[in-house]
């Protein structure tokens, strides 16, 4: 992959980020974390809704050449998001604290037009 494509693809996963961010913010929720890395990888958004902590992956997609964003949380990526749920709480000493994995997907057209922005609770269980 060249670098300008690998750049354009940080971009457009960055934007769908704010877009994400924007859609649970409107719906209540407070984000807590953005781009929450530890060694073991990223977590794209850590929001709050009560006093349940969520974890969203962000699938942000132009067009259906690579499938729907759903498409792209495959069972490996669900493992590791519950394990970097897992590492989040740890490293934050939050024991007793209900959470759950989410995902919202964006989707573009080919010209960058939002066409949806989904937010899907509660994606899978380990």
């Amino acid at each position: 992959m060249t670098e300008e494509k690998k750049n354009g693809r940080k971009q457009l996963g960055k934007w769908g980020e704010a877009v994400a961010a924007h859609h649970l913010e409107a719906k209540g929720y407070a984000i807590v974390a953005r781009n929450w890395r530890c060694r073991h990888g990223e977590i794209d958004l850590v929001a709050q809704t009560g006093e349940e902590l969520v974890f969203v992956e962000v699938k942000t997609r132009r067009g259906r050449g690579f499938g729907t964003p759903e498409e792209g949380v495959t069972p490996h990526k669900l493992r590791k998001l519950f394990e970097l749920g897992q590492h989040y709480l740890l490293a934050h000493d939050l024991d007793d604290v209900a959470w759950r994995v989410d995902l919202v997907a964006v989707e573009l057209d080919s010209r960058g037009k939002l066409l949806r922005c989904e937010h899907v609770p509660n994606i899978g269980f380990w």
